[in-house]
């Protein structure tokens, strides 16, 4: 498992950034929130990261803070809740806004997401 990359935000896209760790170009799936939390093409960037495999793919995941890693391995593990609905619930709610709604059983919080 890759824990975090350290390097250059090289693109940024819409759902996902790359990140250039000496060379080596990695394609990682983000939030909204942490697409803009890395900042300006070119900045020096650390993100946490959880790695998908499936029968057909890996995918590298991305995230601004390990909070925000952990909620998504939480929301995922729910029944229904894949990496996209995850990622665009974390687009919407911070860790802290998720762990707010949950303790309160605000169902409307996150179906706004």
């Amino acid at each position: 498992m890759i824990a975090h990359l350290k390097g250059r935000l090289a693109a940024i896209g819409t759902d996902h950034a790359v990140i250039d760790v000496n060379g080596v170009g990695y394609l990682v799936g983000a939030s909204a929130r942490t697409l803009e939390a890395l900042g300006a093409i070119d900045n020096l960037v650390t993100i946490h990261t959880e790695m998908l495999v499936s029968e057909d793919s890996m995918r590298l995941m991305g995230f601004a803070s390990a909070a925000e890693r952990d909620w998504f391995r939480l929301l995922t593990s729910v029944q229904g809740v894949g990496a996209k609905v995850a990622l665009a619930i974390l687009s919407i709610l911070s860790p802290e806004e998720a762990q707010t709604a949950v303790a309160r059983a605000d169902s409307a919080m996150i179906a706004r997401a």
